[in-house]
């Protein structure tokens, strides 16, 4: 039997969500192994004076399998 846990992370990219996303689970399986998934709790956007989108942000629940 498996027990997995739950760690929220943030991150962000100037090309849009879906990087934003590659980004932060490249990150992530650097430091957690036995990574099983992940969700995307929030998404938001920074913006300059002008109105314009400079970066993109993702929230993630990143599920991994704990081990012994």
């Amino acid at each position: 039997m498996a027990v997995a846990r739950v760690t929220e992370i943030i991150a962000s990219s100037a090309k849009g969500f879906d990087d934003a996303v590659r980004v932060g689970m490249r990150r992530a399986t650097k430091t957690l192994k036995k990574v099983k998934g992940a969700w995307i709790k929030d998404q938001s956007v920074v913006v300059d004076a002008k109105g314009k989108i400079t970066e993109y942000r993702v929230k993630l629940k990143v599920t991994f399998v704990l081990t012994d």
